[in-house]
């Protein structure tokens, strides 16, 4: 008998809340790098109604005016219309930035210290990590979390077109599909809830986004007549963004990486520079997994890596294919470990990570864009011939 179930992921579009927080924090960051790149940064943000405030530790040589940052993310994500409360013409800020603390700085410093394990560059914090690929789609990701994303970005490229004047920032989408023997076969659910204009029914709102979005993001063979479409299922979401929640960074970080189908360690991505292995370590993380799948080597596959602060060597490092590797699991392992180094420094360095590329990263998903591989480095698949060659 086949094994049946239904797995569900959800994404948000850039003007929900704590998204606008990641925005505007990514922006930060971008923006120290893009002067200075030995920066510093951790920037997180807090919105509700009209107040934005920034709070945090920044070590930069860089010099901008950070508000004329958030006012420019805030245009950019579209709280421009005057029936948002949340507007980038007329917002309350607050700056609360500190420096980084030193006895943090000269654990992550290549440079001696005293007490100090070692003069290598270490990592930013203790911590665990973890990156995710799987074959059921192109980009290696989950299709549920795929098709969450797309329907978000389709959703913002409507509004942001002018097709659709009524349509605003803040919007949610959720894809729920069927999984026969590990393979998906049909979307069972979606759930699309977005924010409006006052003057358009609900029912004008239901059928232009199943047709107009549901529809053409979807493909056709997953939607069936058995299909449930939730679209604005409270009727009205006028009042949405900061006015209707408030945001903070880091609050989305499943929607970040692979919608609940792999492992997350917990710490956010936004606001913070490479040093951080929260942020650079998952990206390496993604990288060597997205490249063994690549390889053919296993359907599926979950890295974890674990540091210590201060330390450059990861204190352990795992791979699980879940069953589904075509070679033995152990020769995957060995050649993981002598094709990547772990350093941060080393990853930090291979992957280019020192460079104003994170608002790219922010919004609809830090996986699985191939879209800017020139950018989004860890999405690359240069490794997978390597390591096909030391397993077979």
């Amino acid at each position: 008998m086949a094994n049946s179930y239904i797995f569900s992921s959800e994404s948000v579009t850039e003007g929900h809340p704590d998204k606008v927080c990641d925005t505007i924090s990514d922006s930060i960051v971008d923006a120290c790098l893009g002067q200075d790149a030995a920066s510093r940064v951790a920037c997180e943000t807090m919105v509700k109604d009209n107040l934005v405030v920034l709070g945090g530790e920044i070590t930069t040589a860089a010099k901008f005016d950070y508000r004329e940052i958030v006012k420019a993310a805030i245009e950019e994500i579209g709280y421009v219309n005057d029936d948002c409360k949340f507007n980038a013409a007329n917002f309350f800020f607050v700056n609360a930035l500190g420096q980084q603390s030193p006895d943090i700085a000269q654990g992550v410093d290549a440079a001696a210290a005293d007490g100090k394990e070692t003069a290598e560059q270490g990592a930013g914090d203790q911590g665990i990590m973890f990156g995710y690929a799987v074959n059921e789609t192109p980009s290696l990701m989950p299709a549920p979390i795929l098709y969450s994303h797309q329907l978000g970005q389709a959703i913002t490229e409507l509004r942001k077109s002018g097709k659709h004047t009524w349509l605003r920032p803040d919007s949610k989408t959720q894809v729920s599909m069927e999984y026969v023997d590990g393979k998906p076969t049909r979307v069972t659910a979606v759930v699309v809830s977005t924010q409006h204009a006052a003057g358009i029914t609900t029912a004008e709102i239901r059928e232009i986004l199943k047709k107009e979005l549901i529809q053409a993001v979807i493909p056709g063979e997953f939607l069936t007549e058995d299909t449930e479409y939730h679209i604005n299922p409270t009727g009205l979401f006028i009042i949405g963004g900061p006015e209707g929640d408030c945001g903070l960074t880091g609050r989305k970080i499943i929607v970040d990486t692979y919608g609940g189908a792999g492992r997350h360690g917990g710490g956010a991505f936004s606001g913070k520079d490479p040093s951080k292995v929260d942020r650079s370590a998952a990206y390496m993380c993604r990288y060597v997994a997205k490249n063994v799948v690549a390889a053919g080597l296993a359907d599926r596959c979950e890295l974890q890596l674990a540091y210590a602060i201060g330390y450059p060597q990861p204190v352990s490092v795992h791979v699980d294919t879940f069953g589904t590797s075509k070679v033995d699991e152990a020769k995957i392992v060995k050649a993981v470990k002598e094709l990547f180094s772990f350093k941060p420094a080393d990853f930090i360095r291979d992957l280019n990570l020192l460079r104003p590329i994170y608002r790219k990263t922010t919004n609809y998903g830090h996986f699985g864009r191939e879209d800017d591989l020139d950018s989004l480095t860890w999405e690359r698949t240069d490794k997978a011939e390597a390591l096909r060659s030391a397993c077979l």
